[in-house]
């Protein structure tokens, strides 16, 4: 049913602003104002496509309930306009996920979700609509290879991130499958540690809690352990993750057993690495004054997208036009605050220089080309006084 809905989707989603500014090689000038738009940005093909599934399953089923398991990215917008279609989100408050039942449509989201719920809805015997990004779904099969073969899964992610939740029980469906989940590089170098010199078995589970399999024995479950990480992570810090524990697996055991000890595979979508490389592209082209990031607070991509460029010009994370406030003041996200914390928004007076201003500009791999058009007009108009 994709071209039943696809007018619906244009309306909802399409930006003229966003398609003049690519046709003028991604850059244009208005009064003050030059803005410089990353060549990759907002939605990727994974959820471009779990979006139109949505209203697909909406368009299919108009008299039965319609449910996502959550949000089904990390978009208020987005999801906002799928609860106005009649879509229902199972975490929102007052939604009852015992009440599910055969006659109940139910939407898997991009992030997929737990093996356990996954089996809680089909013994429902709910209609499901799978959404799952192939991303995901990769990383997924490199995890269960993990757990079938005797390896733990060390996972690079945010551990309570429904991504990386699904992803995590992926290995612990099987007998004796181990997962431990490591959110820096600081955490991936305690457990480092422990394979060089060992340590004290229960303190360790102590202090990763959530992030480690039941029944998770350090000694035992880091002899043989195997990387992965949640496909919207900063890849330059997966890369030295992995890099860490392949060198305290050779401090260990020796680089002759590594072959038989150590895996890795680079699960990082290749959305997710195309914006990362265009924001860094975009700053290394036009010496921009300041950077704009679109994006969910709760989005992990977007985050990082926004850490690369605090990096090197000043930057604010905004979730929507209406950040950008009369006066020239902007509310915004702190940069660096973990995207699975609720840390509210800080605001800040004159965040536009005076003069001739340079706008770097990018978006999260969940921001619609419509909410990137409406920022991009508000700047101008703001700074311009129109």
């Amino acid at each position: 049913m994709k071209e039943a809905v696809a007018a619906d989707l244009a309306s909802a989603y399409h930006s003229s602003i966003v398609d003049e500014i690519r046709a003028a090689d991604f850059s244009r000038t208005r009064g003050r104002i030059t803005i410089d738009l990353a060549r990759e940005f907002g939605f990727c093909y994974g959820v471009d496509r779990a979006v139109d599934y949505a209203y697909q399953t909406r368009k299919r089923f108009p008299d039965r309930r319609v449910f996502l398991t959550g949000e089904i990215i990390h978009n208020p917008h987005v999801n906002d306009q799928l609860r106005n279609k009649g879509i229902r989100i199972l975490t929102d408050p007052g939604e009852d996920r015992a009440a599910l039942g055969p006659d109940d449509v139910v939407i898997l989201p991009a992030f997929g979700v737990s093996v356990a719920d996954l089996s809680e809805l089909s013994a429902r015997g709910c209609t499901l609509v799978d959404t799952t990004c192939g991303s995901v779904l990769n990383v997924w099969k490199n995890v269960r290879r993990y757990a079938q073969e005797g390896f733990t899964a060390v996972i690079h992610g945010k551990v309570h991130h429904e991504e990386t939740l699904a992803t995590a029980s992926q290995a612990t469906q099987y007998a004796g499958g181990h997962f431990l989940v490591v959110h820096d590089r600081d955490e991936a170098e305690i457990a480092c540690d422990f394979i060089r010199h060992g340590g004290d078995p229960a303190a360790f589970v102590a202090r990763f809690g959530d992030a480690v399999s039941p029944g998770f024995d350090p000694i035992q479950q880091l002899q043989r352990i195997g990387c992965a990480n949640q496909t919207t992570m900063l890849m330059s810090e997966s890369l030295q993750i992995g890099e860490q524990f392949r060198r305290a697996m050779a401090d260990r055991y020796g680089e002759a057993e590594l072959p038989v000890r150590f895996r890795t595979f680079d699960t990082i979508c290749s959305a997710t690495q195309e914006r990362q490389d265009a924001v860094v592209s975009m700053l290394d082209e036009h010496e921009v004054d300041v950077a704009v990031v679109i994006g969910g607070y709760n989005s992990s991509n977007t985050c990082n997208l926004a850490r690369i460029c605090a990096d090197r010009v000043p930057t604010f994370h905004i979730a929507e036009p209406d950040c950008l406030l009369p006066g020239g003041a902007i509310r915004h996200r702190p940069i660096g605050a973990p995207s699975t914390a609720d840390v509210g928004e800080v605001t800040t007076a004159d965040w536009l220089p005076a003069g001739r201003v340079r706008v770097g500009l990018t978006a999260g791999a969940s921001t619609p080309n419509n909410i990137v058009g409406q920022v991009i007009a508000r700047i101008e108009a703001l700074a311009n006084g129109d």
